[in-house]
């Protein structure tokens, strides 16, 4: 520990120091969450599913990334890369497809078997840090893809917690 932060500040890559309290920390901490939810989900997802477990695994990378870009890490040695966003689309339609008439586009309840009520969390921590990525957005620049990636990525657990449900046989009740 540095004991840095025993007064209530924490410092960011390039070195300058602000409250524990600013926006910039509600980002980075909703991302570290949003990571440990993943992390959760792999615990019982690793074993059944390998291909969307290096999926999650390699976005939990991506997040990283975004953390230190976000932390002002240097834009010419820390990218996430436009395909990135392609990536997760790409494995979302392969998901839905792979479900063929079981996909629906209607409200589940959150749920399921357990894996998918891990992902289901991971979703929802996700859209928070969409949430404070953009009131961050009004204070300072954000990269174009931070915002866009998440998104995605929430899309992309949502599929997966479907999908999840449907390899494993559960029957979703729709809300309606």
């Amino acid at each position: 520990s540095t004991k840095g932060g025993d007064s209530g500040t924490s410092g960011l890559v390039d070195g300058v120091r602000l409250p524990k309290s600013s926006q910039i920390f509600v980002v980075l901490g909703d991302l570290d969450e949003l990571n440990t939810w993943i992390g959760y989900s792999l615990v019982t997802l690793s074993q059944k599913l390998p291909e969307q477990s290096a999926a999650l695994r390699h976005a939990q990378k991506n997040l990283y990334l975004m953390s230190a870009l976000i932390a002002k890490a240097d834009p010419d040695k820390v990218k996430l890369a436009k395909d990135e966003l392609t990536i997760l689309e790409k494995n979302s339609l392969y998901l839905q497809k792979s479900m063929k008439h079981n996909w629906t586009q209607s409200f589940l309840y959150p749920g399921g078997t357990e894996t998918a009520a891990r992902l289901d969390i991971a979703r929802t921590v996700c859209r928070r840090v969409e949430r404070s990525l953009v009131g961050l957005s009004q204070q300072q620049r954000i990269p174009d893809i931070a915002l866009k990636y998440v998104n995605r990525l929430s899309d992309y657990l949502y599929v997966l917690r479907c999908f999840v449900n449907f390899k494993e046989g559960y029957e979703e009740a729709p809300f309606d």
